[in-house]
């Protein structure tokens, strides 16, 4: 796999659901989520190309435990399509909550791919619903804007960052994630488990520091 290039004009940085609710103060907060706003927007001043990813579910949506009776936030339930962690309400659409973090320079964005906005299934990867089966539509616009090697930064390292990554691989783009410029969940040994699966898969582990110093 060739070293990422950020001036290469076939490379992409994708930065994943770095959104209000997921950073402290959030409803699904993720420790630290905020520490990487700066870097982050280092990363996108320097790369040509950028695509964010939005959590955008409706109310009620069938991955709240809110939903299910007499389930708490974290634990686990059976849905059609498999496996699904349940999750406080977050990423509302249209709520303060689901909006970027203040301080995110995002308008350099060339696309935002909004996720999990179907009630009945949850959306991890920014390019498959969690049936993995229903695409978002963004491994199509990359192919045809020519971007083979991808950055990946964002929360949360564990789920949609790690899940966004390993379906990059598996569609063929050269996949980077710069784990400095993410932040984990690490729900019962969740980010072990993620950087086993990232490395398995063919995902460079890279720093994000390094690329823009």
């Amino acid at each position: 796999m060739a070293a990422l290039r950020k001036e290469s004009p076939n490379a992409g940085l994708i930065v994943i659901d770095l959104q209000n609710d997921f950073c402290p103060g959030g409803a699904l907060a993720v420790a630290g989520g905020d520490e990487i706003v700066p870097l982050v927007n280092r990363l996108i001043g320097s790369f040509e190309h950028v695509v964010l990813t939005q959590d955008w579910h409706p109310a009620g949506h069938s991955s709240f435990a809110s939903t299910h009776a007499g389930q708490a936030p974290f634990a686990a339930v059976q849905m059609a399509y498999g496996s699904q962690t349940l999750w406080p309400d977050h990423c509302v659409q249209g709520t303060p909550g689901a909006e970027f973090h203040r301080d995110l320079a995002w308008t350099k964005a060339e696309l935002v791919i909004r996720k999990g906005f179907r009630k009945a299934i949850d959306s991890y990867s920014a390019f498959y619903e969690n049936d993995r089966k229903t695409p978002t539509g963004l491994a199509g616009y990359l192919r045809e804007r020519g971007l083979t090697k991808l950055a990946l930064v964002g929360l949360a390292t564990d789920f949609c960052v790690a899940y966004s990554a390993l379906d990059a691989a598996r569609l063929g783009f050269d996949t980077t994630v710069l784990l400095d410029a993410c932040r984990a969940i690490d729900l019962n040994g969740s980010l072990a488990t993620a950087r086993r699966q990232m490395q398995l898969a063919g995902v460079s582990l890279g720093e994000a520091a390094r690329l823009v110093a």
